[in-house]
């Protein structure tokens, strides 16, 4: 079956965060926006269906998880990360960050040291911070468009730590860890005898269809042995409205720590569409994921064309995974963070997440949301260049 990907649909009045909270978080109405990390596509036609069919039944109830739902993420494991994942080391979790703040709680104590890795996707801090953590901060470093880890720094910030918050495929910049690199990092994490986090939600949205995501914990028997995994089909689907995550963790005494917690403080409930959606996503869209993501990537290389023809001082870093692009808008020769946001709101009219919400170094980058259909990105592109020549 052939999807279209070019319908734009008009979000606005539906509750949707990027239009209908415009205002209260942005202070006017006239800004397009791509900032929020959901898509403008239509959720999978295979998706909506198996809601229709739930809501059918008439009654929604307590729902607990079934069969399939575990056979349809350990086969997804099997086929595209030749990963074997037991259903007993499955955990339904109430999203990604929401597993995290779980972890945190269930593993660590107030005071205790958690490491991320910055620029990196902001709940890695706001969360910690909220439970109360003291976090560490072990800096990426920007290489030819692209960011590596500076593993000797990490063997030295890691000390004292209790927990590690990994970002794989990383974001804001898109890029996705190599299994030599991941294996060095469960090495230090063992050394330091720290826990790792890895955040794995873009897992699915490899842009190249000639590569493989590489799960942390698949890398090494240290990996497997220190790494609770958190994984959703909510980003790949576009369905974040229906709150579907689940947690891996392959060693028996972590798993049945965290596991217990997850059920200890009643997070462990799905709701009436969860288990389901995951398993229609599971079993029914590999090839409406692999024509969206040849969408997205002929969107990326559209971006990156445009602004290297009409943009002067931007620069695009470009993802291999997600529909998230990483703008370094440090050639514009703004003297603050604040002056690169008022270009884009009061110039461009455009709505993007500010690089320094990602912390240290994403000080002069925006981060563009291009899983939307051409004729917006378009738009945006025009009003983005219109604004730099000006």
């Amino acid at each position: 079956m052939q999807y279209d990907f070019s319908v734009v649909t008009d979000r606005r009045h539906s509750s949707c965060m990027k239009w209908d909270r415009m205002a209260d978080i942005w202070g006017r109405t006239d800004l397009l926006p791509l900032w929020v990390a959901d898509m403008d596509f239509r959720t999978p036609p295979f998706i909506v269906e198996t809601i229709r069919r739930r809501l059918d039944h008439e009654i929604l109830g307590y729902t607990t998880p079934h069969a399939g739902y575990y056979e349809a993420i350990t086969d997804w494991c099997a086929t595209h990360y030749d990963w074997a994942v037991g259903r007993d080391e499955i955990h339904y979790v109430p999203g990604v960050v929401a597993g995290i703040f779980l972890a945190l709680e269930g593993l660590t104590e107030k005071g205790d040291r958690v490491l991320i890795q910055q620029p990196v996707y902001h709940p890695f801090a706001l969360v910690p911070r909220a439970a109360e953590r003291e976090i560490v901060v072990n800096r990426l470093v920007l290489q030819n468009g692209r960011y590596e880890m500076d593993l000797d720094a990490l063997r030295r910030d890691i000390e004292g730590c209790r927990l590690m918050i990994l970002c794989n495929p990383h974001n804001p910049g898109g890029h996705c860890w190599n299994a030599d690199t991941l294996r060095q990092v469960a090495a230090i994490a063992d050394e330091a005898g720290c826990t790792v986090v890895s955040d794995e939600i873009h897992c699915d949205m490899l842009l190249d269809p000639q590569r493989r995501h590489v799960p942390f914990a698949s890398v090494s028997e240290a990996a497997r042995r220190r790494t609770i995994t958190l994984q959703s089909p909510t980003k790949t689907f576009n369905l974040p409205g229906v709150v579907a995550a689940h947690a891996i963790v392959q060693d028996e005494a972590l798993r049945n720590r965290y596991f217990a917690y997850v059920r200890g403080v009643d997070m462990d409930l799905g709701n009436a569409f969860a288990f389901l959606c995951v398993e229609a996503a599971y079993r029914q869209g590999d090839a409406w994921r692999r024509q969206m993501l040849d969408y997205v990537q002929a969107n990326v290389d559209y971006v990156d064309a445009f602004v290297q023809a009409h943009c002067k001082g931007i620069s695009v870093v470009r993802p291999e995974a997600s529909f998230l692009v990483w703008l370094d808008c440090r050639g514009l020769g703004f003297e603050s963070q604040a002056a690169l946001v008022e270009f884009f709101t009061a110039k461009a009219h455009l709505a993007l997440n500010s690089g320094d919400i990602f912390g240290h170094g994403g000080e002069g980058f925006m981060r563009l949301n291009v899983g939307t259909p051409r004729a917006t990105l378009e738009q945006a592109m025009a009003q983005l260049a219109e604004a730099c020549k000006a």
